[in-house]
């Protein structure tokens, strides 16, 4: 029996489609927790390796 759209959607499907949404939120999350807050990227800090000191 077809679910209430056009095309039926196997089981196989559903569970890859679960699993690939799980994996997003996971990604999400680990990017969120590594996230680097802007000020801190913007600080300027000197580059000694340019001025020749060793």
């Amino acid at each position: 029996m077809p679910n209430s759209d056009d095309k039926p959607v196997s089981q196989g499907e559903q569970i890859d489609a679960a699993e690939r949404e799980e994996a997003k939120r996971r990604l999400l999350a680990q990017a969120e927790a590594e996230r680097i807050p802007a000020d801190e990227t913007t600080r300027a800090v000197p580059d000694r390796r340019w001025r020749g000191e060793p």
